[in-house]
């Protein structure tokens, strides 16, 4: 990804997080993460994001989705005995299709991105509105998709350790690179 490219996505991140009424300092605007999971495609599969807090007991972040941005299954295992990650989505502003593990929903209202079908196995859909909430335990495969005009999700978690996630598609690379010039 192009430098150009990651700025452009940290404003329009920047954008999504105002209309939800989030303020953010100008050093914060400067740390919103941009991942594209070394796909390439933010616009079909990635995520935005801002971390508040990260330590050996919690998190708390901002997720910013794009409309029709899709963050790729995955899954948080344990990490040196301690259980995967446990997190809490609150959709903050648009709307927001959450799957995990469970009966599948017959009809989904998520478009899974074209040429990762394999890599998308659960189907148990939860629709997330503002002021809505859904928590995801532990070592539990989930993926999410921003609805027609994006959304933006608060998620409260156990420590973040995103490094050790383990994502469906064997390509992906969560951490990402830093920007091209």
């Amino acid at each position: 990804m192009k430098r150009s490219e990651w700025k452009q996505a940290q404003e329009r991140t920047a954008e999504l997080f105002a209309r939800a009424g989030i303020v953010l300092t100008e050093e914060e605007r400067g740390r919103i993460e941009v991942a594209d999971f070394g796909l390439g495609r933010l616009e079909r599969e990635g995520l935005e994001l801002i971390t508040y807090v990260n330590t050996d007991r919690y998190c708390a972040k901002e997720l910013a989705l794009f409309p029709g941005q899709t963050c790729p299954e995955h899954l948080h295992p344990p990490v040196g005995g301690e259980p995967g990650k446990m997190e809490t989505f609150r959709c903050r502003w648009g709307l927001v299709y959450l799957y995990v593990e469970g009966e599948a929903t017959a009809d989904i209202r998520a478009a899974v991105p074209a040429g990762s079908e394999a890599y998308y196995t659960v189907f148990r859909e939860i629709e997330l509105r503002p002021g809505e909430q859904f928590t995801i335990p532990p070592g539990t495969k989930h993926w999410f998709q921003g609805g027609p005009e994006g959304a933006v999700v608060s998620e409260f978690s156990g420590t973040s350790r995103d490094e050790h996630d383990i994502f469906t598609d064997p390509s992906i690379v969560r951490i990402p690179l830093p920007p091209e010039a």
